[in-house]
């Protein structure tokens, strides 16, 4: 968490000023000196000085200062790699709302700490803040039409988690398209909670230490605590008498997940790498099944009864695991992987009002979801399952993003020879030594010398084509240099875009769930990728 502290002095004009301290940036961070060099070629600093007596159009101004460094600090590899040298924001809605929230945190605590001059500024400088929040994703909230259906297990849930003392400001509700998720009972603020879930409901590795599969199996064949915690759902689904029973009937019957894709939905996929994503992970989850039974049946008959531990069983519970669980934080200070009721009915959004709710709050023995932006009565709350590409979310959670998703990045096999050549300290453009690609519609810079692609990759590819140019290059050969560089680009796009014909509206009327997911997979890989091929197309042509 960022210090803030609040420092009155005297200028040469006499003003007193507020001092504004963002968290400076640290030496540990990989990424850190690419971020120093980015906030030294934009004249910024971690540390602001706001006149207390001066306009709302120069403070305003500071503010936009203040966000464009907090933007900085909070780049992520990703980030830092498509944004170009003229790009100043917003790069993603995380890396906003996490700015934003960063500064909304700062401004709270200088409010309790300044003398009376300071508070008017500091309260303009807040009141700005939430409606930049309030701002971020504001239209994929109405994306998802809510739905009036019957939803009594669900009920249940709450009421049962309100007994063990769960506090919500959020109720269930069903979504075309998503099943369900929750949506606000009240208006809820910036840094309120939302949720808050008691400790002792969570379903974690310390939890599992007092079940008697833990016991059986500790010195059993070596098996690890998130194997004994699939084996342990897989049974107590079942158990009539258990303390999650309310949870464990509320979870549906299929997690229609990338890991129960058929034979068609497969096939569909075939040549992506998505495929490949699924059919490993297809094998690997298999195997591990095989490892486990017959085994622990004949070892132990009366624990894991034939009949429960079936292969569609064991799927249920690494379904269950991968588009569930959360990492958090436990009052006794270990990260675990952990499933949270209740809180697993949040549905995820690439822009959601909760991003950061992963430790136990020592003082209450609970975990807290706090709002980073602001969330209307009725609105549906997303939450942040993290920062994940569409395949990861299509194998793993069973659904693509509504909107436009940063993550979703085309991976590139080029030869990294010219990177390491360069070195790896001189900037971010020689430094990359992985190279992708996504939808040039996210770039705000269409033409020279990006035309809508990551600056890396450009820069890559003239060094390794020998088509750099330097303030000597006439601009003819720097037209004709461009050239080369984008008619490459096209050599791979575009045998690419061949591989991916716009699918056939018969094929979405008939098909099965996990055929429409793989095609609107594939519809989106054709999408990026048509969007490169027509950047460079259009750039060549404009040449």
């Amino acid at each position: 968490m960022a210090a803030a502290a609040l420092e009155t002095e005297k200028l040469g004009t006499g003003g007193e000023t507020v001092a504004v301290h963002l968290p400076p940036l640290s030496e540990e961070d990989p990424l850190g000196q690419d971020k120093k060099r980015i906030m030294e070629s934009r004249n910024l600093s971690c540390l602001f000085h706001v006149p207390i007596s001066c306009s709302a159009a120069y403070t305003l101004k500071l503010l936009d200062q203040m966000i464009q460094a907090a933007r900085i600090v909070h780049m992520d590899e990703l980030e830092l790699y498509f944004a170009g040298d003229d790009d100043v924001g917003p790069f993603t809605a995380r890396n906003e709302l996490e700015s934003l929230s960063l500064l909304f945190k700062i401004m709270n605590k200088l409010l309790v700490t300044s003398n009376a001059g300071a508070k008017e500024v500091l309260q303009m400088l807040q009141n700005e803040i939430v409606e930049r929040l309030r701002s971020v994703g504001k239209a994929d909230d109405a994306q998802m039409v809510c739905q009036t259906q019957n939803h009594d297990a669900e009920d249940s849930l709450l009421k049962w988690g309100e007994h063990h003392g769960v506090k919500s400001k959020l109720r269930i509700a069903f979504f075309q398209g998503a099943w369900r998720g929750m949506v606000a009972s009240e208006n809820i603020c910036v840094g309120d909670t939302a949720l808050e879930i008691p400790e002792s409901l969570i379903i974690s590795e310390e939890l599992l230490c007092q079940s008697e599969v833990f016991l059986a199996l500790t010195d059993f064949n070596n098996i690890s605590s998130e194997t004994m915690l699939l084996l342990w759902s897989m049974r107590e689904r079942y158990n009539l008498s258990s303390k999650f029973k309310a949870y464990f009937e509320t979870l549906p019957a299929n997690f229609n997940t990338g890991l129960s894709f058929g034979i068609d939905a497969l096939a569909a996929l075939e040549g992506t790498l998505l495929f490949d994503e699924i059919m490993q992970s297809k094998q690997h989850l298999r195997q591990q099944y095989d490892d486990l039974f017959p085994l622990l049946c004949t070892n132990f008959p009366e624990m894991f009864v034939k009949d429960i531990c079936t292969w569609d069983n064991f799927l249920w519970a690494c379904e269950l695991w991968y588009s569930n669980s959360m990492m958090v934080v436990l009052s006794s200070g270990k990260l675990s992987t952990c499933l949270v009721p209740v809180a697993g009915l949040l549905n995820h959004s690439v822009s959601p009002h909760i991003l950061n709710y992963g430790r136990v709050d020592e003082a209450t023995k609970s975990l807290k979801f706090p709002l980073s932006r602001t969330c209307d009565a009725g609105e549906q709350c997303f939450l942040s399952y993290g920062k994940h590409p569409g395949s990861h979310l299509v194998t793993f959670y069973g659904f693509l993003p509504r909107g436009d998703n940063p993550y979703d990045v085309i991976p590139l096999d080029l030869d990294t020879s010219a990177d390491e050549e360069a070195g790896a300290s001189q900037s971010v453009s020689t430094s990359q030594t992985i190279h992708m690609v996504r939808g040039t519609w996210l770039s705000r810079s269409g033409g020279f010398p990006t035309y809508g692609l990551p600056q890396p990759l450009l820069s890559h590819l003239r060094a390794a084509l020998g088509c750099d140019f330097d303030e000597s290059t006439t601009e003819t050969d720097i037209k004709e240099n461009d050239r080369v560089v984008l008619e490459t680009l096209l050599s791979i796009f575009n045998p690419m875009l061949e591989e991916l014909p716009e699918p056939d509206d018969s094929d979405w009327e008939s098909a099965s769930w996990d055929v429409k997911l793989a095609l609107g997979y594939k519809d989106l890989q054709r999408i990026i990728v048509s969007s490169i091929v027509t950047s460079c197309t259009s750039a060549l042509e404009n040449i």
